[in-house]
């Protein structure tokens, strides 16, 4: 059977560390795009790719209507319900779980979700994280880490002077993720159940989806990612 492919776009963040400016509402340099317009373009241009849930504040779907490019939205892809919406929640996680809920009516085979914060994301790596999540089941890009991570230890609420480590972590071990996450879309949906169900009962959070589908149904692989694939979180890192 032949997979079918949905996308969540994650853009309900309060962009706090860019002095509250909507980052994903604002144009790329020397672009006709904004951020989250020119990461839906990436997305739009890959011909196995469905229905898109674009995921914002309670609320703001006017604003992002505006901030998508008119030439993608013409020919029905808003009419059409190619591209939908769905408003976050009090977390990343729960937002997710909103947009998942929403696509669940176009019923996906596969689920991709992205960072709208990520514009520079080429469709080349969404082709690959497509085969990669089709034979795997669940896959993130990812690069290696530059520099040593340490883990540290907790700090007291009013404790003065340094933090001291904890561990010294190899980094050959580790990576740093990016986005697009791809999955099987049923068994995320219902891994997102139960981490919904866990973070009320225990009063804790999952950071990402690859989480929660390690935590709840298995393995996730890992391919290389693309340098270029850049999150936009402070003003400067608009330049390319």
């Amino acid at each position: 059977m032949q997979a079918s492919i949905a996308v969540i776009l994650c853009a309900a963040g309060s962009s706090q560390r860019m002095g509250g400016v909507k980052k994903e509402y604002l144009f790329l340099p020397e672009s006709p795009f904004t951020v989250l317009g020119a990461a839906l373009s990436a997305f739009v241009s890959c011909p196995r790719i469905g229905p898109i849930a674009i995921i914002t504040p309670p609320g703001e779907e006017e604003g992002a209507r505006l901030a998508l490019p008119a030439e993608r939205c013409s020919g029905g892809l808003l009419a059409g319900s190619r591209i939908l919406f769905a408003a976050g929640g009090p977390t990343r996680r729960a937002s997710v779980h909103n947009a998942l809920l929403r696509l669940e009516q176009c019923h996906p085979s596969h689920v991709l979700i992205h960072d709208g914060a990520r514009p520079w994301i080429k469709p080349e790596l969404i082709e690959k994280i497509i085969d990669a999540a089709i034979k795997f089941g669940a896959v993130i890009p990812a690069l290696p880490l530059l520099e040593t991570p340490k883990e540290l230890m907790p700090n007291e609420p009013a404790a003065e002077g340094p933090t001291f480590i904890k561990r010294h972590l190899r980094r050959s071990s580790l990576c740093a993720a990016q986005t697009p996450q791809g999955f099987k879309f049923p068994e995320l949906l219902a891994a997102h159940e139960k981490a919904a169900e866990r973070e009320q009962n225990e009063k804790l959070e999952y950071t990402d989806d690859a989480e929660v589908w390690g935590e709840f149904v298995g393995q996730v692989a890992v391919i290389s990612g693309d340098p270029e694939n850049r999150k936009i979180t402070y003003p400067e890192d608009l330049r390319r």
